[in-house]
């Protein structure tokens, strides 16, 4: 198998709630929906089904607008969900914060100062957060999401598929083929939050694994740098594995100034689904 190599680009992963869905093929599009109460439809119930059916297909340039925007949108995401939830996962950092709290109080002596603390600890953490991620998106925004058809439709073993509810895109998700170790990965999923728990995204992913499958890579392979607990158990219900994880990775657009290292931490998870012995 041989692809001309992509240029650099920067990974992150967004990813929507779990829910089952109908794979399809790797060039038509596919379509699946919720199934009926009945094995008897009257008319205006298969019109129901029919207008909730969500169907995959691959990119195309004038779906550019709407990718940009989903994508956007769910790294934006990103900055509360690093900022707050992401210190439950950190517990040196928690250890920090609080001796740094009661070395405010033992310097200054002051109540309210060290009530304060803990506030403006937090509030350098959103500020940190919302610098990063902008770093990030910046950069990613003039790479492969610039130009998605460049980055995935013209090389050989890399795709781009959107996923469509009434005409609308409402769900992303990339595949890169990997030469070097006959992987492909599953790069920038991400489903718009207004169309979440509608098993979009577990879709998206079967499409990529179906791509994999037929393209006779020998397995699909991910980084993840999701807070949400969700995301974690979306991969795993799709039969990946967690094989490694990092407590200091970078992202692109990251300084790692000393105020940046203590203001800003994230998780890096490595899963991989094995398709077939190498």
């Amino acid at each position: 198998m041989h692809f001309s190599s992509p240029k650099m680009v920067c990974e992150t992963k967004i990813v929507a709630d779990e829910h089952d869905a109908i794979p399809g093929t790797k060039k038509e599009s596919m379509m699946w929906s919720s199934p009926p109460s009945s094995a008897a439809m009257i008319p205006t119930e298969a019109k129901g089904v029919r207008k909730n059916a969500v169907f995959i297909r691959e990119f195309e340039c004038g779906d550019q607008e709407e990718v940009r925007r989903i994508f956007y949108e769910g790294i934006m995401e990103r900055i509360p969900n690093t900022a707050f939830r992401g210190i439950r996962q950190q517990p040196k950092t928690q250890f920090l914060y609080a001796l740094l709290t009661v070395m405010c109080f033992f310097v200054t002596k002051s109540v309210t100062l060290t009530c304060c603390a803990p506030l403006i600890l937090m509030g350098a953490r959103y500020y940190y957060s919302r610098t990063v991620i902008h770093s990030y998106l910046d950069c990613a925004l003039h790479t492969d999401m610039a130009d998605i058809a460049a980055y995935y439709m013209t090389p050989t073993g890399s795709c781009f598929w959107v996923a469509l509810l009434d005409g609308r895109v409402v769900g992303i998700v990339a595949a890169q083929g990997r030469e070097d170790d006959n992987t492909v990965e599953l790069r920038r999923m991400s489903v718009d939050s207004r169309y979440r728990g509608k098993g979009i995204a577990k879709a998206l992913g079967r499409r990529v694994l179906e791509f994999a499958v037929r393209n006779n890579y020998t397995a699909v392979v991910l980084g993840t740098t999701a807070v949400k607990l969700a995301a974690h158990k979306l991969y795993e219900s799709l039969g990946f594995r967690r094989t490694g994880q990092s407590e200091d990775y970078r992202l692109p657009g990251m300084s790692r100034l000393p105020l940046e290292k203590l203001f800003f931490q994230i998780r890096y998870s490595r899963y991989r689904l094995q398709l077939r012995e190498e």
